[in-house]
């Protein structure tokens, strides 16, 4: 008889040790463009702000920064551990990958940035095809599109991609209230994430 073969669900279970974090093109010249901007800034802000505690390394790609200008001021990319101008829509460059085999025993991307349905999917779905798993934090990915933002969503989420948000990401990091970190992402968290229009539309 041939094995039978079913899809484990994937638990998706973070640790800091094994987790690097993945900002995709948060650049300038997207501002106008693309839905909630504004909102998914901070709260890129607050996920690398809660890499920066946790010492979680962090990736970040430009896509064509000459045209398309650099990472928005808000967003403070001290300690990240590559910025790369790409052309490739994938953030899945040779030097992304030679970055990832840098960290020992990296098993989950926490990924965010712009644009959803191009440059969030491609990242994914090569992610996933080299078997690391995926987080994709929703209150911190758009489109210009709600209606791409919303399928490319829907589709992550049936490929065993983690569609999730940035205060339960930050939260499972740390674990425990006894964390000694743990006031710290507290603080982050404290505000709640905008409440934005991205969650009338998933």
């Amino acid at each position: 008889l041939p094995p039978l073969s079913f899809q484990m669900t994937t638990l998706g279970n973070l640790t800091p040790s094994s987790t690097v974090f993945f900002c995709c093109d948060m650049q300038e010249r997207f501002r106008p463009a693309i839905k909630y901007f504004g909102d998914i800034i901070s709260v890129g802000q607050r996920l690398l702000q809660g890499a920066r505690l946790l010492g979680i390394p962090v990736i970040v790609t430009e896509q064509y920064p000459k045209g398309l200008g650099s990472t928005v001021q808000e967003i403070d990319l001290t300690g990240a551990k590559l910025v790369l101008p790409k052309t490739k829509f994938s953030m899945v460059l040779p030097e992304v990958e030679a970055a990832l085999a840098e960290i020992p025993g990296v098993r989950s991307v926490v990924l965010f940035g712009v644009e959803t349905h191009v440059c969030i999917q491609q990242t994914a779905l090569e992610l996933i095809g080299r078997g690391l798993e995926v987080h994709i934090v929703a209150d911190a990915t758009s489109s210009r599109s709600m209606m791409d933002r919303m399928f490319a969503l829907e589709r992550l989420a049936r490929t065993g991609i983690i569609v999730t948000t940035s205060e339960a990401i930050l939260l499972q990091l740390v674990a425990d209230k006894e964390h000694p970190k743990f006031k710290e992402i507290q603080n982050l968290i404290k505000a709640s994430a905008p409440e934005s229009g991205l969650l009338s539309k998933v």
